[in-house]
């Protein structure tokens, strides 16, 4: 179990909020939902008054709120996955990261027809925890295709993506609503992964369907295989890892934008539209990496350890938008529904990552290989992760005045193909079940929780023969004090 405890409350919850907290999401990389209360209705907000939570979804709907009032937020998502993989020849690893927590905070006011503010949420991601011996990564093929141990380390993934957000929001009419929102995104990220000798060797291949693997560090490599003082490749190990829940080795910054547009049509019907640019991040840098060769020399199996520092390259939120609808029957009962459409297959194309050795390395071998002028790695992992819809249907009632009683529906392609799948980044969940409930204690204070429930699904990879099994459970709860 990975899990913080808020030992300090305030100084601790200010500073996760800058450190974006690490997620595993469900509908790919993102969030099913955003705020309690859209998360008791399948995460559908495109059309009604979704609290400040709006600015991850359509901040067009802060036009809603009140004239002249002033909203806080706070709150507390909980990430609850139960991930596995398995294969046929080496039976069935767990992942021992399964708990995620996510705090937010947000300002909103409203002043006439104008309501700006800002917040800060964690988009979302994904990651995995395999210990140190675990079946399923204890063994792989060579590069010269004979069977050979991996590094017998532990594997894992975590990516964390968050926003800090300034929402503008224009009343055009009391009708019509219309927003703009300038993004400032941060994203970290976590590796330890095995790549056995034989992919390793196939990515040496031009054209290879599984990646490529370029540089320096290769061609000296390929030259001490070629002189015989190599004779065989077992594995090779990226790692770069700061063991914090809250942050990744691997940092990066940069901006993105959103749009909203919301339409009262009547006081019981309600649309609304946004559009959420792809991101515009630096690369991740970290230092500290380590790519490690388990290699075989003067027929002994050896480890050979090479520092330095690794960025993951034009690693990307894709490109955003979609619509939704809002109406209510009757005065105690409203029904939403939205689709949202997600552009993976242009942010998730490959992930790559370029590796610089250090210049003085600990280690003699690897001293050999820096020497001999292996200084660089560029290694790609084609993803080829297809564009994703998302359906999401809720409805709220009022069972008493001031108490609301949630349910919903979120449905998600799977976004990865079988043939790319890695047990690193298993983001293949499908359908998810929502309730939750609301309760306005007064005019100026009102909770809202939720609860998901994604059911197990399954995926194979046909090339590797390693099957990913994912389900998750998401509690949420926020607080808002207008004033």
């Amino acid at each position: 179990m990975r899990l913080n405890r808020l030992a300090t409350p305030i100084s601790v919850f200010i500073s996760t909020l800058f450190a974006a907290p690490l997620a595993y999401a469900t509908n790919g990389m993102n969030l099913d939902a955003y705020g309690a209360l859209a998360g008791g209705m399948g995460g559908a907000s495109y059309a009604y008054d979704a609290s400040n939570s709006a600015i991850m979804s359509n901040p067009a709907t802060l036009g809603l709120k009140k004239d002249n009032t002033n909203n806080l937020g706070v709150g507390i998502t909980m990430l609850m996955p139960d991930v596995s993989s398995s294969h046929p020849m080496a039976g069935e690893s767990a992942s021992s990261g399964n708990l995620y927590l996510m705090p937010s905070m947000s300002f909103i006011k409203r002043a006439g027809n104008w309501v700006f503010g800002a917040g800060v949420l964690a988009q979302g991601g994904m990651g995995t925890e395999y210990g140190a011996g675990s079946n399923l990564f204890a063994g792989g093929m060579s590069m010269m295709g004979t069977p050979a141990a991996m590094s017998g380390e532990d594997i894992r993934s975590e990516v964390g993506v968050g926003r800090l957000m300034f929402p503008v929001t224009y009343k055009v009419t009391e009708a019509i609503s219309v927003a703009a929102q300038v993004d400032y995104v941060w994203a970290t990220m976590d590796v330890k992964m095995d790549i056995d000798g034989s992919t390793f060797s196939q990515m040496l291949q031009p054209n290879a369907t599984v990646g490529s693997a370029s540089g320096s560090l290769v061609n000296t490599l390929g030259g001490m295989i070629q002189a015989g003082q190599i004779s065989n490749v077992n594995y090779a190990r990226y790692e770069f890892s700061d063991n914090n829940d809250f942050s990744g080795a691997a940092k990066g910054q940069g901006f993105a934008g959103k749009l909203g547009f919301h339409f009262k049509v009547s006081e019981n019907f309600m649309i609304g539209a946004t559009y959420h640019t792809k991101t515009y991040l630096d690369d991740l840098d970290a230092s500290n990496a380590k790519v490690q060769m388990g290699v075989v020399m003067g027929g002994q199996t050896m480890t050979v350890p090479v520092t330095g520092k690794i960025s993951v390259l034009n690693f990307q939120w894709p490109e955003t938008y979609g619509f939704g609808v809002s109406w209510k029957p009757t005065n105690e009962l409203m029904l939403v529904s939205d689709i949202k459409f997600l552009r993976w297959a242009s942010a998730m194309k490959d992930f790559s990552m370029r590796f610089t050795a250090d210049g003085a390395q600990g280690n003699p071998m690897a001293q050999g290989l820096v020497s001999g002028g292996g200084t660089e790695l560029t290694s790609t992992l084609h993803q080829n992760w297809e564009n994703q819809t998302v359906i999401m249907v809720g409805g709220q009632y009022m069972v008493l005045p001031g108490v609301a009683l949630r349910l919903g529906y979120n449905y998600a392609d799977n976004p990865v193909p079988d043939a790319t799948l890695n047990p690193l980044f298993p983001a293949i969940e499908k359908s998810h079940y929502t309730l939750g409930f609301g309760w306005r204690i007064n005019a100026a204070n009102s909770l809202a929780a939720s609860l998901t429930i994604a059911p197990e699904v399954e995926a194979t990879n046909p090339n590797t023969g390693i099957t990913s099994y994912h389900s998750q459970s998401v509690f949420r709860a926020n607080y808002n004090y207008t004033f």
